[in-house]
């Protein structure tokens, strides 16, 4: 069993942990969580013997081995199978011993043989490229140096490494962060045959879910433990928040803006984007937003100034690097509005496709249209590289806008975590998470009518991922979004599109399809002969045939032709309602103050009281003529779908 009891801490000159006590049963799989900076990766410097404790105990049994990943790796000449093999210490200490014992024989030669044999040494090798294969590395990488790769695949092979261990306790710190959405669910399976502890630390929730059985929060220096998964802490630590009543009012006044419009036409909504996603954001706030309440982030997208449709257009598009071809015959057609989610191995094509869209890559052939208002925000990984690591995120804003005053910045910066003076200091010391903070907000700050997004949760906690799902819900504008988070694509995109063997097809089911198609090794297309019933559902999933894909891509793109004026007037009749929402608050706001009903104020009383009729009348009329249009446009929906 691991042992912390009233464990004090320090490191840096902050004091991490007082009185703090944890207990961790062999075989249990813990979760660890908190906020950024709170102790957790400092903890498993404790559990590994590499920091020490100021006052208290934390104990480890001395028997058992510890397995964790790297976190830099040489750019060896080595291949990535014999590194990934050069983990396993024991098992190339006895490998070395080999020739010693031949030369002896007899009965040291036969002991080094049941020694080998004992440790399962034969199988070493099939089992390291198994592992390797599942983090995304195919026969031709595992045989590449280790030099030849770049840090986030070096990351894998430290996994790698970490997993092939003989291990009876596992310590993994953001193991997702620099995996696809394939090896995240391969992890997942190999974590769940682990017969050894775990210590997790993750900020992706659905991970958290599937793996773990025990939540360890650290907070306000003490470690609190809850029995279940990561959504089951959240609800239980939810409960003892809402009891703060001041967390309780702030949670009432989000919860009444949101259901203005759902209450209204409840029997509807469930049929209207802008419903679903006002519908999704209030039970995320039923069920989760008290643990989010004191988060330091809250931000929204800014409006668009305008929006063309289609905002692009791919007509038998290809694309690649050089004389290499990635994607192929891309028929494509993104309207206003559009919320898809790109699936696809490592690899397949999907940052490719991204890339396209946002015009940083030419295709090889083929036509691309861009609607004339299309304004388009991408956020990948090296956009953290591109920024002024000697200017702070005050200047990164001001060079977007040199109008904008020394107040203005704070405020719109301090809804992303930068408070105080840090809003003045060098970017170049902040860690990833606050980099990728700074890069999502110059993003928003540009009112996009178009977000390309690949990758944006890397380095960001629980809190501000939460507050970036909350901003998509409310984004007005298309969405293409590659990503590992499923709590993120499964709350944000409505469509989902398969990259894959060098074409683009819409995707015909959910995320636990998709995740099922992994898990029995679909992602290639091959099959064997007793593979067969399972292939077959995939191909429902994935379309019959090319041709017919490609036809039914045809009456889609003249289906959304035909409608794109209904489209149009739903989005100029979102906007018009979100202005009149937004206006009807601030008049309940000002007719909420009590010197307003003083006999002084009876004029002002009366003009406040007729405008807020006024604009109700508005707000009701805008939604009853959104609803019914809505309702017209899902019928021609429904009909072209079943015709």
């Amino acid at each position: 069993m691991i042992l912390l009891d009233g464990v004090e801490f320090s490191r840096g000159g902050r004091q991490l942990l007082i009185d703090a006590s944890l207990r961790v049963h062999a075989g249990q799989k813990v979760g660890l969580v908190g906020a950024n900076g709170s102790g957790k990766s400092s903890l498993f410097l404790l559990m590994q013997g590499l920091a020490q404790v100021d006052r208290g105990e934390c104990s480890v049994p001395r028997d058992w081995r510890i397995a964790s990943v790297e976190q830099e790796t040489p750019a060896l000449s080595l291949s990535v199978l014999e590194h990934t093999i050069d983990g396993d210490r024991a098992y190339r200490e006895l490998e070395n011993q080999r020739q010693v014992a031949e030369a002896a024989g007899g009965e040291t030669l036969a002991q080094w043989h049941h020694d080998f044999e004992t440790m399962d040494a034969y199988s070493m090798p099939a089992r390291a490229a198994r592992l390797l294969a599942g983090l995304g590395f195919n026969e031709a990488a595992q045989a590449r140096p280790v030099s030849s790769f770049s840090g986030g695949w070096r990351m894998r092979i430290n996994l790698a490494r970490a997993l092939l261990q003989p291990s009876e306790l596992l310590l993994l710190d953001e193991p997702t962060n620099h995996l696809d959405l394939d090896a995240v669910v391969w992890l997942e399976a190999w974590l769940a045959r682990y017969q050894g502890t775990l210590l997790l630390i993750s900020h992706d929730r659905e991970f958290l879910d599937r793996v773990v059985g025990v939540i360890a929060h650290i907070d306000q220096q003490c470690i609190n433990t809850y029995q279940g998964d990561y959504s089951s802490f959240e609800r239980q630590r939810g409960e003892r928040l809402m009891q703060q009543q001041s967390l309780y009012d702030k949670q009432a006044r989000q919860r009444v803006h949101l259901q203005q419009f759902v209450d209204r036409f409840r029997a509807k909504a469930s049929k209207a984007r802008q419903a679903q996603s006002r519908i999704k954001a209030l039970e995320k706030l039923q069920a989760a937003a008290p643990v989010y309440m004191d988060s330091a982030y809250h931000f929204r997208f800014l409006e668009p100034e305008g929006v063309s449709s289609p905002l692009i257009s791919f007509d038998d598009v290809r694309a690649g690097y050089g004389d290499v071809t990635v994607l192929d015959n891309i028929q494509l057609n993104l309207q206003p509005g559009s919320r898809i989610g790109l699936l696809g191995r490592n690899g397949a094509g999907k940052s490719t496709l991204i890339k396209l869209l946002a015009g940083i890559l030419r295709p090889q052939s083929g036509r691309i249209e861009r609607g004339g208002k299309l304004a388009v925000a991408y956020f990948d990984q090296q956009q953290l590289e591109a920024l002024d690591m000697s200017a702070s995120p005050m200047l990164h804003l001001q060079r977007l806008d040199s109008r904008l005053s020394e107040q203005a910045c704070r405020d719109f910066l301090g809804n992303f975590g930068f408070g105080g003076d840090r809003v003045f200091d060098a970017v170049a010391p902040f860690s990833g998470g606050e980099k990728t903070r700074l890069a999502l907000a110059l993003l928003v700050w540009q009112k996009p009518n178009l977000l390309l997004l690949d990758e944006p949760t890397n380095h960001l906690d629980m809190d501000m991922r939460e507050a970036l799902v909350m901003a998509l819900q409310d984004f007005s504008g298309a969405m293409v979004l590659v990503s590992h988070d499923r709590h993120l694509l499964r709350t944000v995109v409505d469509d989902l599109y398969l990259v894959e063997n060098g074409g683009v097809e819409a995707f015909k089911g959910d995320l636990d399809d998709y995740q099922s198609l992994q898990l029995r090794g679909f992602t290639s297309g091959a099959t064997t002969n007793n593979e067969g019933r399972d292939a077959g559902q995939g191909e429902q999933i994935l379309g019959r045939s090319r041709q017919e894909r490609q036809e039914r891509k045809r009456l889609e793109a003249a289906f959304r032709q035909q409608t794109s004026a209904q489209r149009k007037q739903l989005l100029k009749l979102e906007r018009d309602m979100q202005k009149e929402q937004a206006r009807l608050d601030g008049l309940g706001e000002r007719l909420a103050e009590p010197e307003l009903y003083e006999e002084a104020h009876k004029q002002r009383l009366n003009e406040l009281s007729r405008a807020h009729g006024e604009t109700r009348a508005r707000l009701d009329n805008l939604e009853l003529e959104w609803l019914e249009l809505s309702e017209e446009l899902e019928r021609q929906t429904k009909e072209f779908e079943q015709g």
